[in-house]
């Protein structure tokens, strides 16, 4: 699979998955915090079995993307997904970010419209990760960055093991939860830090106007990291949205992996080919 440069140096891991027959319309995957590509495991046939092209890239500081020490605000992160649509020539594409990876989504859609066919937001509203005087959802944005470093720098492990199992919604059965630490701890603690301050800083409310493509929200009833309150504040807001709540927690693709497969699927089929 390609690594592609975004800049000097900074390459970016994409996994690149085409149907048996013909190019298929894509659909880039942006994993959350820490992930990566490994994490849309589970979509692949569904999506190349229904003849879409289904790509997933490793976030810089994750996966086998390149870590560098710095630049990881929000603007290099979009601009790393855009390269990527660039390199590829990608067009007519559905984005899909889950959780962290939506904020990266939705900065890319606002800087490369014209790239893009559909959104979808997953485990998200994409504005804020935190609360503000205008989107009352969340803690703090200072206190929780603090607590976080704190933890990050003293019981990296396991507060990161305990960090994905509390976002489910029931206990996840070990093998899978192993599997999720394995793809977190080869994010290192700068990248993690540094992430930490623009995930939970980064404001978009702004942007929401400039969203004229067709928005999908994918929510977990008991999202414990992002609750639907914040999606339907957002919903109210989007000029072509939709809101699906699934029975689950933070991680509908993994949870609820057919209902989230055929909402998905559901929503690709809008468009005209």
């Amino acid at each position: 699979m390609p690594r592609l440069e975004v800049e000097p140096g900074v390459e970016i891991h994409v996994e690149d998955h085409r149907p048996a027959e013909g190019a298929g319309r894509p659909v880039l995957f942006v994993a959350g915090f820490g992930l990566h590509s490994d994490a849309w495991q589970g979509q692949v046939h569904p999506l190349t079995t229904a003849g879409y092209r289904a790509l997933a890239l490793d976030v810089r500081g994750t996966g086998q993307s390149s870590k560098p020490l710095n630049d990881y605000g929000m603007d290099r992160l979009a601009a790393d997904v855009v390269a990527v649509l660039d390199r590829l020539d990608l067009r007519h594409v559905t984005l899909v970010g889950w959780s962290f990876g939506a904020q990266i989504a939705m900065r890319a859609a606002v800087t490369a419209p014209e790239r893009l066919a559909q959104l979808v937001f997953v485990g998200s509203n994409a504005v804020r990760a935190s609360a503000s005087a205008e989107f009352p959802f969340g803690g703090d944005a200072a206190d929780l960055e603090a607590r976080l470093v704190r933890l990050e720098r003293t019981k990296r492990i396991e507060t990161r093991r305990r960090t994905i199992a509390s976002a489910f919604r029931v206990e996840p059965d070990p093998d899978v939860l192993g599997w999720l630490l394995r793809m977190q701890l080869q994010m290192p603690s700068w990248a993690a830090i540094a992430c930490y301050r623009t995930y939970l800083h980064t404001d978009q409310i702004a942007d929401v106007g400039a969203l004229k493509l067709p928005v999908l929200q994918i929510m977990g009833a008991v999202d414990p990291v992002s609750p639907i309150a914040g999606a339907a504040w957002l919903q109210q807001r989007l000029p072509d949205g939709r809101l699906v709540e699934l029975d689950c927690g933070h991680y509908p693709m993994l949870e609820v992996p057919e209902a989230f497969d055929e909402t998905l699927l559901t929503f690709l089929a809008e468009v005209e080919t």
